[in-house]
């Protein structure tokens, strides 16, 4: 089936989202839709799924005028969406899912047909190579198998078009390359993919057809043959560099001491962190690699005071850190940003000016005897929102209506404005764009440079290597090795597989 848009129109109110676009996706062929967050993708996604009436313009499939007044008719059509957030209920079962608003019944009792649903899944997992269990639990799968839930799902009701909002920004790297090879099989099989997304090393490796929108509007077309460095300047208007401009580090005294921390899960009894000990010096980055689920996320919280250790301590600048509360972790120099930004990093119902203060609403020159003060407040929003480049329409939109990588934005700018002795960054770029990613990754050299401890976790081992100082490999919640930055991806992916070292893989 082909699918033409013809100068789709959106509009917020003033805001024009979509500027009379036109897209042409073809059977068979994969086509990235290519821009920085806040550019409009994914509202014109959200159009042509009937979540959204179009202002102006018209959808066409196979040649023909068509209107979708809701995701229903858009289904029914053919076209299938995965959301970049998951639309599954937890407790059901993968096949519960698989028939939640398209219920088959059986009998004259009507009851839910859940055999055929079964057969359904088994089906198309044995196809594509899902590995997916027809009676699984949605909420005891990786997020990677929910989202093969998610395609199973839009194939399951006949989708010709495949749109793929922001696939892998919550996927570890192998989750990613298994994916990409689904999406190939989908493109082999006749199926037509709209894969939305900004990271470039995937358009290469996957797209036929690339379109770049920015502000709103068609900027041009580009092929997978194209540099990251020309795609990226396409995205963003500009010249971008891939690479992170940065002097060696000049390391001072031992600034944070983490000394035999041990995590163990209260319910499951399971060993979450393993007598994990470490020295991260002033003005230098100690990057975190690992597969998720190794223990990354609860050494960082552990360090915060988020999550109950077990054993050890945490000292910065000598001071002990263990056992206090988490205002007054920040309070002795700590920022942070979470790997969740949606669920601890933003309060989504309150403004940007009120995130951006989360932390210190009750100091000055923001609260000034027991009372804020507004005027002070909006200078700093609109200060971090230039800063930080943050895309809104005002500083008193809730935080919950921007896009993840401008929420991301703001998180950033309220812990990067503080003095810090500290940084925490878990996924510091987690779900930006190109040209944002290079501001966040300068950012944090700037504050390494001011003589900043910085601990970076992250699963994209691009940034690990552009950014690191040292690398500490983690492995069932030990850390496995210390290792310098030129230590080739082959050696690293082997340490985070279990190698004990890098001289054990040598």
């Amino acid at each position: 089936m082909k699918l033409e848009l013809q100068g789709i129109t959106k509009k917020f109110g003033d805001f024009t989202a979509n500027d009379a676009i036109d897209l042409v996706v073809s059977p068979g062929k994969v086509h990235a839709l290519l821009g920085e967050n806040g550019a409009g993708k994914s509202t014109l996604m959200n159009v042509l799924f009937g979540l959204y009436d179009a202002d102006g313009g018209q959808i066409l499939l196979d040649g023909e005028p068509t209107v979708f007044s809701d995701p229903g008719d858009a289904m029914d059509a053919g076209i299938g969406m995965v959301h970049q957030h998951f639309m599954l209920v937890p407790v059901f079962t993968v096949a519960e899912s698989l028939m939640l608003g398209h219920e088959d019944v059986k009998g004259p009792a009507k009851l839910l047909n859940l055999d055929a649903a079964r057969d359904k899944v088994k089906e198309l997992s044995e196809r594509f190579g899902f590995h997916i269990d027809p009676d699984a639990i949605i909420e005891d799968l990786s997020v990677g198998a929910q989202q093969r839930v998610e395609i199973i799902k839009a194939l399951s009701r006949d989708a010709k078009v495949l749109i793929l909002d922001e696939p892998t920004a919550v996927l570890t790297p192998q989750e990613t390359d298994e994916l990409l090879e689904i999406v190939g099989q989908l493109r082999d099989s006749g199926t037509a993919v709209v894969l939305i997304t900004h990271k470039l090393r995937e358009v290469k490796a996957i797209a036929d057809d690339i379109t770049v929108i920015r502000r709103g509007k068609v900027v041009g077309t580009a092929s997978p043959s194209d540099s990251q460095e020309e795609l990226a300047s396409l995205m963003v208007g500009r010249s971008v560099s891939m690479a992170v401009d940065k002097e060696p580090a000049e390391p001072g005294d031992a600034a944070l001491t983490v000394d035999g921390l041990s995590v163990v899960d209260e319910e499951t009894d399971i060993t979450l962190l393993d007598n994990v000990s470490f020295e991260l010096r002033a003005g230098e980055v100690l990057a975190v690699a690992g597969v998720q689920g190794n223990g990354q996320t609860e050494l960082a919280e552990a360090i915060l005071g988020l999550t109950k250790t077990d054993a050890g301590s945490v000292t910065l600048d000598g001071e002990r850190l263990t056992g206090r509360s988490i205002r007054s972790v920040l309070d002795a120099g700590v920022g942070f940003v979470p790997e969740d930004r949606t669920e601890d990093g933003v309060v989504a119902d309150f403004t940007i000016i009120n995130n951006l203060i989360l932390d210190l609403y009750d100091r000055a020159p923001y609260s000034k005897r027991g009372s804020l003060q507004p005027s002070v407040l909006r200078e700093n929003a609109d200060t971090q929102v230039e800063n930080f480049d943050v895309r809104t329409t005002s500083i008193d939109a809730l935080t919950g209506s921007l896009s993840g990588g401008n929420q991301q934005k703001v998180v950033l700018a309220r812990e990067l404005s503080r003095d810090l002795k500290l940084l925490i960054a878990s996924q510091p770029t987690r779900g930006l764009d190109v040209g944002s990613i290079e501001f966040v990754h300068k950012r944090i050299i700037e504050e390494r440079d001011k003589g900043v401890a910085v601990l970076v976790v992250s699963s994209e081992l691009d940034e690990v290597y552009a950014l690191a100082d040292r690398i500490a490999v983690m492995y069932h919640g030990k850390i496995v090795d210390i290792v310098s930055p030129d230590t080739d991806r082959d050696t690293l992916g082997l340490m985070m597989a279990g190698a004990h070292s890098k001289e054990e893989v040598a």
